[in-house]
């Protein structure tokens, strides 16, 4: 009887170690095809930008590109502030306040991308179209933007969305 149980024992030892043996050899097998679908090095390099906010002049926008999409940066004026923080909220589609959308309020930083089907907005250029609420304009299917790109009129159903960023110094932000 004793044979019959060290015999077991050794059975059992060898269905462990060649399980063990057999996991560990699939993870090495797997491994190159789930690590290839890790982002490459070009595109983690556009993960954040920085962006020196002081170029920007009162009353002007630029835009820069972040994740392959436009992201618009404008100066507000006073007049611009004090206007888009006077809208009361229940006249919006997609109620937030002004104070919400930007860490510093002279400073707007939006993405550039229409909500209602990816278009790209015009209003950044002093000659372009701003809508009839001063921002941004969607000459696509007639979204109207206010000055802190909140949807005021036309078919998009959500404000341009604001990304995720914080001010590094006084005057440099990072997106992202």
């Amino acid at each position: 009887m004793a044979d019959t149980h060290q015999g077991d024992t050794r059975r059992d030892f060898l269905y462990v170690a060649t399980t063990a043996v057999g996991a560990v050899g699939a993870a090495c097998v797997a491994w190159p095809f789930i690590d290839q679908m890790n982002p490459a090095a070009d595109v983690l390099a556009l993960a954040s930008i920085e962006f020196d906010t002081s170029t920007v002049a009162e009353g002007m926008a630029v835009t820069v590109k972040w994740r392959g999409k436009p992201v618009f940066v404008r100066h507000r004026t006073p007049a611009e502030i004090e206007e888009a923080r006077a809208v009361p909220l229940s006249e919006l589609r997609d109620p937030q306040a002004d104070g919400a959308r930007a860490l510093k309020p002279e400073q707007l930083i939006v993405v550039g991308v229409c909500t209602h089907l990816g278009c790209v907005p015009l209003g950044q250029k002093p000659s372009d179209p701003r809508g009839d609420y001063g921002g941004w304009f969607c000459p696509c299917h007639g979204s109207h933007y206010d000055t802190s790109g909140r949807i005021r009129k036309g078919p998009a159903p959500l404000n341009l969305p604001v990304p995720e960023y914080q001010y590094i110094s006084d005057s440099v932000v990072r997106i992202g």
